[in-house]
């Protein structure tokens, strides 16, 4: 089995630096697993972690039905696959995907099955003579990919593996990575900083931020039960509209948004959603309202004047100014202009509500959450405010200047 379990796992730098903070984590045998986030979210240092390059400062590290946390690397059975993976230069592709195997004294007919198999999987057997320099950049991600696997290992981490390669590459090395985590029925953690990559490719996504897990989940249910408001912003693309300073209020018995003298109508199923209503409704705190570009619907609605338009993967956006300085990014439809007098209205069924200071959401799951099973998907993230506290107490403190006598 080749099932991962973190439990309160944490990397804390001697700078006071925090790499992880309190990481638990189940990750199934033969699953594909995707972890986003910014720079400097912990992505490459939870692959690290789990590899046994880093060693873990507190908690435990399990892989199939043994504690790895204090085992080397070399018998963690791990295969690690880095961006830009260097290849031997000197030896051509057979060699290079035999390596590992040599180095772990395989008898040469095992080295030799295990090389063809991965060449054929990979569609490489018919540059295996050739040296590196020798194959595109896409063939040379191939090779590192075989070396990986002709180990057969537990489990695989691919640290943003394709990061270099140009966008029809990509594409085609997603596809590779899928179909090979389907044929050899591995366990992939697969990091990366293209969210949308992670959503099209993995069953679960751990989204880090700074160190620190905000949500375990499925691409749907990121996208329609962010936990807060970072997953919402970082999953989707173009970003979702985060209105900052709204309060929620009740007008002609509907529950309203209003921000800025703009006031957004939220549907009966988002109002019953609402957690807690009457430290919300009415008392004037501060929440944090989203709306998504592709959930604005056209030709009712406030009036606005659109500032500016884009195009991105073939569909049109448009920034639309409404009244005071309130502006939202819409998907627009074909033949709208800078300029245009528009009118729009956010679709009530698909607002967004979080805490203005916690930042977390304040909507309870509906009918529409499809239950994953796995415990790690009703964690509940730290408050922002007690994250970013967290992390300033544990960076070391510049030491008193003594006083001079």
């Amino acid at each position: 089995m080749a099932n991962l379990v973190m439990k309160e796992v944490s990397k804390l730098y001697p700078s006071g630096a925090l790499a992880l903070c309190k990481v638990n984590l189940e990750v199934s045998d033969k699953e594909f697993i995707a972890v986003i986030g910014a720079e400097k979210s912990g992505k490459t240092t939870l692959l690290r972690v789990i590899a046994g390059l880093d060693e873990a400062t507190s908690g435990q590290i399990i892989i199939g039905d043994r504690d790895m946390t204090g085992v080397p690397p070399k018998d963690r059975d791990i295969a690690m696959i880095f961006r830009n993976d260097t290849l031997y230069p000197s030896i051509n592709v057979y060699e290079n995907m035999a390596y590992g195997l040599k180095m772990r004294k395989f008898p040469q007919a095992a080295i030799d099955a295990r090389v063809k198999a991965a060449a054929e999987i990979l569609g490489l057997t018919e540059v295996l003579n050739r040296k590196p320099k020798a194959l595109t950049a896409a063939q040379r991600q191939r090779v590192a990919l075989g070396r990986a696997i002709a180990r057969e290992p537990k489990l695989y981490l691919l640290d943003d593996p394709i990061a270099g390669l140009d966008d029809s590459l990509k594409a085609q090395m997603r596809s590779v990575i899928v179909n090979l985590q389907a044929r050899v029925e591995g366990t992939f953690i697969y990091a990366t900083k293209n969210v949308n990559e992670a959503l099209t490719m993995a069953t679960r996504i751990v989204v880090l931020r700074e160190g620190v897990v905000q949500q375990v989940d499925t691409p749907a249910n990121l996208y329609d039960y962010p936990a807060n408001a970072y997953v919402a912003l970082l999953v989707g693309s173009p970003a979702i509209n985060l209105l900052s300073g709204a309060e929620l209020c009740e007008e002609d018995g509907a529950l309203v948004a209003a921000y800025k003298g703009v006031k957004f109508v939220l549907s009966p199923k988002v109002a019953q959603r609402i957690s807690d209503k009457a430290s919300y409704v009415g008392t004037g705190k501060k929440v944090i309202i989203g709306i998504r570009p592709e959930d604005i619907i056209w030709g009712s609605g406030a009036k606005a004047a659109v500032s500016a338009t884009e195009e991105a993967d073939g569909k049109l956006y448009a920034e639309c100014a409404l009244s005071g300085d309130v502006s939202l990014l819409a998907l627009a439809p074909a033949g709208v202009n800078k300029g245009d007098e528009v009118s729009i209205c956010p679709d009530g069924d698909r607002l967004y509500i979080f805490d203005g200071q916690t930042r977390l959401t304040i909507l309870q799951r509906d009918d529409g959450y499809t239950p994953t099973g796995y415990a790690d998907a009703d964690v509940v993230p730290m408050a922002y405010d007690e994250e970013e506290g967290l992390k300033t107490s544990l960076k070391p403190q510049p030491a008193a200047k003594k006083k001079k006598r």
